[in-house]
């Protein structure tokens, strides 16, 4: 059975049970305690919180999740994968144990004629927490599953909970036998590679407290409505019901490997260092894939991080199998093949997706020669300091700072005849781990924060009216001041005010909240920003500037509206700004993110490499004209597929309700999925004046932009500043740009004849040095310090010309430098002295220490730079003493 089919039955079984069927939630949630989606309740996490009731009884779903905790053991075994998908079926106080196993039952035992998935009920078993005898109960009455094959486990393995305070319940997993060639008798509690889990059904019914009932501690209390979420794997069934050893082998997985086996020419189940690296291909390539369709970008922190490092390993464990061209482009097409029957957007974004992933294939291999340059410098010190082993450092830096693995240049060290320092390396890895697993932990306790807003989010959504007004007459639901609900606030007190109503925007979708007014006889709050509680709840931080606020008060809210022209200006100008970016550069340049303000605007872009002036220009022309052509803006609500199919773009990661808002401004010119505040007609955002274009992490640009009244202020401001440069060069305007580029030529031309006579100057004394050589047996030596100034590039040259002057008679040139507080050198050694036992790189380790240096080289040039000019005579002397002591 294919795995596109077991994702449908499961669903379609649950539908017909009652399920709403929810879709899979994006990898990126604004979730505190987490860097992606790990599990398939995680969409549903306010819902068993109780900071929001759930808009159904019943749902069912099937999770794309990302799990990279163990990202270097992906591959080594068959057991872990960094992508998978998470079936599951969630009760919200509905039914609990007996509905949830009697649908799990079901589903896996009817046979496949009949819509289930066949499994032969003789081979299945069940583990039940050690205090629930209910849960294996019901197992025997429903089910009929003899009790030799419900085994009871402790805590660690059937207790759930989200590793904070909050709801948690004992679990009951479900095992299939897979036969004695797999293991040893005696079900899941004696071996888990024969009995594999498939799934596991959690009764949350408790409230976990400091202390983990996982642990061994006791729950605090008990929930107010018992609920359900189970978690099937999908890829674990596929395995089973394709007849195959280990998910690798499956239909989602093994054509990405044998993709891989055409680019490299090796075979896969050959040897095992190769199968090692073919499973990290097909299982990075996937989960890359599905990261970049969500809207994730290489980086060097977070969730760009571990994108970036799941590429390079693909890019890696590809060229170690003996691939010679780029690949990733094959695999990202592979992938979008295979998955897009379940995820269809991997289709739609294909382009966009290649083109990030092959951007950064394209980058790290030109890391790779600059981390190889990197990985040979140090191979050179080591050997010439006599050593064996690469420092645990240097390897940390080379994962850390160029991305390799340690797996990597423990091979590139062994051709070199070189080990590693592995403990120091781990030892380094682990303390990076330690700081982030702390940096994790100091981030959770954040569902806490919003607990006291469960009883207002519970009373309903506040009513947005600043669609259609700008002052709204509402009721002081509750104010709360320093984390604590009170009754009055007096002037002076800063406070949170929620309202039955408001015509404030709520900072969201990248336009930050409206300024104004809170007002009611004799009151008067200044409001300085606007959040959003649980998508509904309007949360206004005012300063009380008169009088006395308190609960239950008619109030007047009212937006600046300055404040508010301007913003609309600004996500206006924000939506011509993304409308002309995809006219100029096309539909690839997708939308990463974006902030407007009154006045300004900027905007984030999927995009390789630098905008031309042309471009920027382009893009500038036509968001003016689009402005100049004064488009009615039309905004209208309707559902998600129909706006989609009408062209509304969406923007990645966001997670949509089943009914949007469209803004459209001039029929198809641009038309988006947005919920803020916008302009009537387009003339009305005024000229946009783009100040420029950057990078803002790899494979994504950034375009900043004025808007309105601060776009005029801009242009006069630079008109000043034109009028008064040509002035200065006492020329037109217009003739500015032509009088700069020749004064520009004629700087270089004067630049590069200062460097000739500068180069010329430090060869005329070439012939000094020569003249003042020492004589040590048959080698002569110059030891020397150059002249003040003289930095690495041209003492290079002079090092080159001195040596070249012996001719045939053996010698040794070392000339250190002092420019800037940095100590240049270079050691040139001739054929002849080569001949005799000298060589520049074994002489740099004579005066390095005294100018805390390092550096390296071949035999006949070494160089590099110290950080001491104090020790420049030091070293010059320690060269002389161990050249004598050679000669001898």
């Amino acid at each position: 059975m294919q795995t596109h089919e077991i994702r449908r039955r499961f669903l379609e079984h649950f539908v017909r049970a009652g399920h709403t069927e929810v879709p899979s939630a994006s990898l990126i949630l604004p979730d505190p305690n987490l860097l992606f989606v790990n599990a398939g309740m995680v969409q549903f996490k306010p819902y068993f919180l109780g900071q929001e009731a759930p808009p159904f009884a019943r749902a069912t779903s099937v999770q794309k999740c990302v799990r990279t905790g163990d990202i270097d053991e992906v591959g080594v075994t068959t057991r872990h994968n960094t992508f998978f998908q998470m079936a599951g079926n969630f009760s919200f106080g509905d039914y609990f144990k007996e509905g949830a196993i009697t649908f799990a039952w079901e589903l896996i035992t009817t046979s496949q004629e009949e819509g289930g998935f066949g499994f032969d009920p003789e081979r299945i078993w069940v583990t039940a927490y050690e205090s629930d005898p209910e849960a294996a109960e019901i197992w025997h009455r429903v089910a009929g599953i003899p009790n030799e094959r419900i085994q009871f486990r402790d805590g660690k393995d059937n207790y759930w909970d989200m590793g904070v305070p909050g709801p948690g319940g004992p679990c009951s997993e479900i095992y299939f036998d897979r036969g004695p060639e797999y293991g040893r008798d005696g079900g899941p509690v004696a071996d888990e590679d024969r009995y594999l889990e498939i799934w596991n059904l959690v009764f949350m019914q408790d409230i976990r407290g400091e202390l983990s009932p996982k642990e061994g501690h006791a729950p605090v209390g008990t929930l107010p409505r018992k609920n359900i979420d189970t978690g099937m794997g999908v890829e674990r069934v596929a395995m089973l019901l394709q007849g195959v050893d280990n998910v690798y082998e499956t239909d989602l997985l093994r054509p990405i490997i044998t993709k891989a086996e055409e680019l490299t020419g090796k075979k896969y189940a050959v040897e095992h260092a190769d199968d090692v690296r073919f499973r990290v291909i097909a299982d990075h390539a996937r989960s890359a894939a599905m990261l970049i369709s969500d809207g994730v970008n290489p980086g060097n922190d977070g969730r760009g991080y571990v994108l970036r490092r799941l590429l390079r390993r693909i890019v890696r464990s590809a060229r170690l199998l003996g691939a010679e061209k780029p690949v990733m482009g094959e695999f990202m097409k592979t992938v979008s093949d295979l998955m897009a029957p379940s995820y269809p957007e991997l289709a739609t974004d294909f382009r966009r997706i290649e083109n990030v992933a092959v951007g950064e294939e394209t980058a790290f291999l030109k890391t790779l020669t600059t981390g190889s340059k990197l990985f040979d410098e140090t191979v050179a010190e080591v050997k010439s300091a006599g050593g064996r082993k690469i420092a645990g450092s240097d390897a940390f830096t080379l994962h850390d700072t160029y991305g390799f693995p340690i797996d990597l240049t423990l091979e590139m060290a062994a051709e070199a005849g070189l080990e590693v320092d592995e403990q120091g390396f781990r030892s380094l890895m682990a303390e990076q781990r330690r700081r982030a697993k702390e940096d994790a932990a100091a981030r959770k306790h954040a569902h806490a924060d919003l607990s006291i807003y469960k009883e207002l989010v519970d009373r309903g959504a506040t009513e947005f009216t600043g669609f259609a007004e700008l002052t709204t007459e509402a009721q002081v639901i509750a104010l709360l001041a320093d984390g604590v609900r009170v009754p009055t606030a007096t002037a002076g007190q800063d406070v949170e005010v929620i309202l039955d109503r408001s015509p404030l925007y709520a900072e969201s979708g990248g336009q930050i909240a409206d300024r104004g007014v809170i007002t009611a006889s004799g009151v008067k709050l200044r409001v300085n920003d606007v959040q959003k509680i649980a998508k509904k709840l309007w949360v206004h931080k005012a300063t009380v500037e008169q009088g006395q606020i308190t609960e239950g008060d008619t109030v007047l809210a009212q937006v600046d509206p300055a404040w508010r022209r301007g913003a609309t200006q600004g996500h206006s100008g924000t939506h011509m700004v993304h409308a002309a970016l995809r006219q100029v550069l096309g539909p690839n340049a997708v939308q990463a993110g974006s902030l407007n303000k009154p006045g300004y605007l900027r905007f984030d872009f999927n995009w390789q490499g630098q905008l031309s002036e042309g471009q920027r220009a382009d893009i500038e022309a036509v968001s003016n004209d689009a402005v100049g052509a004064d488009f009615p803006v039309n905004t209208f609500v309707t559902d998600l597929p129909k706006a989609k199919s009408m062209g509304a773009l969406a923007l990645f990661g966001e997670n949509y309700g089943s009914e949007v808002r469209v803004v459209e401004i001039g029929g198809p010119f641009s038309m988006e999925l947005c919920g803020g505040t916008h302009v009537e007609h387009s003339s009305q955002i005024g000229p946009i004046t783009v100040l420029g274009e950057s990078s803002v992490g790899s494979g994504v640009r950034r375009v900043e932009a004025f808007v309105g009244l601060d776009s005029y202020k801009y242009l006069a401001k630079e008109r000043a500043l034109l009028a008064g440069v040509a002035s200065s060069l006492k020329v037109p305007s217009e003739e500015v740009p032509a009088r700069v580029e020749q004064l520009v030529e004629r700087l270089k031309v004067a630049e590069k004849e200062l460097e000739r006579s500068k180069v010329q100057a430090v060869l005329a004394q070439a012939a000094k040095f020569v003249d003042e050589a020492q004589r040590f047996g048959e080698v002569l030596l110059v030891a020397a310090a150059a002249p003040e100034g003289v930095g690495g590039g041209d003492l290079r040259t002079l090092a080159t010309d001195i040596r070249g002057r012996f001719g045939t008679r053996p010698a040794v040139v070392v000339l250190l430098g002092n420019a800037d507080g940095k100590v240049p050198f270079v050691v040139a050694v001739n054929k002849p002295a080569q001949e005799l036992g000298f060589r520049a790189g074994d002489l740099v380790g004579s005066f390095g220490p005294s100018i805390a240096g390092r550096g390296g080289g071949k035999p006949e040039m070494a160089q590099g730079a110290g950080s001491d000019p104090s020790g420049i005579a030091a070293g010059l002397a320690a060269v002389r003493a161990q050249v004598a002591e050679r000669a001898a």
